[in-house]
């Protein structure tokens, strides 16, 4: 159960469009942001910053997606787990390729280059940080300089929202938690703290 309820989306009139967008594509307004519109600038600021690192530039989105998720499993935050398993969905990703993102390494459905930004994202997820100075080498071979700051922008986003959402004790919405139980539950996922408590 969360600690902070999320407001009704009516209660915050100024982001509308912006949860339009969000129903029209996710299915749903993430409870996260409803909690975080209690302050409204903290809210706006970080959608903002959302769209600019995971909608923007030239790292192909199902990567920023699968980077994400394996940066939420490297922190233990089940409703970043949920939401990137379905965003991974939304953006083409396989069940089988969703399911394969822990083992990337020996996985045969990513390529190298996909590889070498999943590893990145791993290693800058754990405490403390693992990355090295071959992580970038490898990740150069790929990525122009540019590139790479858009996927540490995306593990540095979710280094936000895994602490926001796992202190908060996020409740988990019901689309989100239905493709997790479909995707990562086969490999132990399950919602936790997070979990929907009814009203």
């Amino acid at each position: 159960m969360a600690h902070i309820a999320p407001l009704d989306r009516t209660s915050v009139p100024e982001f509308a469009e912006r949860f339009d967008h969000y129903a029209a594509t996710r299915g749903f307004v993430p409870n996260s942001i409803l909690t975080m519109s209690r302050r409204p600038a903290i809210a706006r600021a970080f959608m903002d910053l959302n769209r600019a690192v995971l909608y923007e530039g030239t790292v192909p989105e199902q990567l920023k997606m699968l980077v994400s998720l394996i940066a939420s499993q490297a922190a233990g935050c089940h409703y970043c787990q949920a939401h990137m398993a379905n965003l991974s969905h939304i953006y083409q990703a396989s069940n089988e390729k969703i399911q394969a993102v822990w083992s990337f390494a020996s996985s045969t459905l990513f390529s190298d280059a996909e590889k070498a930004a999943l590893e990145l994202a791993y290693k800058a997820s754990v405490v403390p940080n693992a990355t090295s100075v071959s992580d970038f080498t490898e990740l150069r071979r790929h990525f122009d300089d540019g590139q790479i700051v858009e996927i540490v922008a995306t593990i540095a986003l979710f280094g936000y929202l895994n602490r926001w959402n796992d202190t908060m004790a996020t409740d988990l919405e019901d689309h989100p938690a239905k493709v997790a139980r479909q995707t990562i539950a086969p490999l132990g996922w399950t919602a936790g703290k997070h979990e929907k408590t009814a009203p």
